[in-house]
């Protein structure tokens, strides 16, 4: 899985005979990808959301990469996660998502599984373009950019919008996503992220346990 780590190295500053004193190390930050027991931990993820008024083909559920389901979809538990997709790259003459299909990841802010089934940025070169190891991000200095399924064929268009805004948050925006996680994590009730005329969004990145596995 190739995640983008950021290391912080801190700087050591030495005092010569008679020169004034060091100047304070710069004090350390906590790294934004953490290894634990309960999966990969990332803090600096930006999230976007499609739906099924602005997928490609508009007005339909296709997918990429299915791996669980043939077409997006997915409630939200460990055993159906709800469809994300990811960048991805077609500069070696093969497309290469960033992360592979199949991989599980679990999301606080909506209290719900994912899988990588899907592939976020279009053209010939979706290297260049969004989604892509968390390019253009909105300024948010995301290391990675992931696009979840919120479906909304039951709404309307503008419904639909207003979800993908929020599961988005103010401009600048950074969520916790833990990949690979494990099974126990809280998950919401309800079809997935957008389900019977709620969007069922703003749970915050605090990680809590509770049924998860479904």
């Amino acid at each position: 899985m190739g995640s983008t780590a950021v290391v912080l190295l801190l700087a050591a500053l030495t005092a010569c005979s008679g020169s004034p004193p060091p100047e304070p190390p710069t004090p350390s930050r906590p790294s934004p990808t953490v290894s634990t027991a309960d999966g990969i931990v990332v803090t600096t993820v930006y999230t976007t959301a499609y739906t099924w008024f602005d997928n490609t083909p508009p007005g339909s559920s296709s997918i990429s990469y299915p791996v669980l389901h043939r077409t997006a979809g997915g409630t939200g538990t460990y055993g159906d996660p709800v469809t994300v997709a990811v960048g991805h790259s077609k500069a070696s003459g093969k497309d290469v998502p960033d992360f592979s299909p199949g991989t599980r990841i679990y999301l606080p802010d909506v209290r719900r599984y994912f899988m990588v089934e899907d592939s976020c940025g279009d053209g010939p070169k979706p290297e260049d373009g969004p989604c892509h190891q968390g390019r253009n991000a909105d300024g948010s200095g995301s290391t990675i950019w992931l696009d979840v399924w919120i479906g909304g064929e039951g709404g309307t268009a503008r419904e639909a919008r207003r979800c993908a805004s929020r599961v988005t948050g103010p401009k600048g925006t950074m969520h916790t996503a833990v990949f690979n996680p494990a099974r126990d994590f809280a998950v919401a009730p309800g079809k997935g992220v957008f389900h019977d005329g709620t969007c069922d969004v703003g749970y915050g990145n605090e990680l809590v346990k509770g049924a998860g596995a479904g």
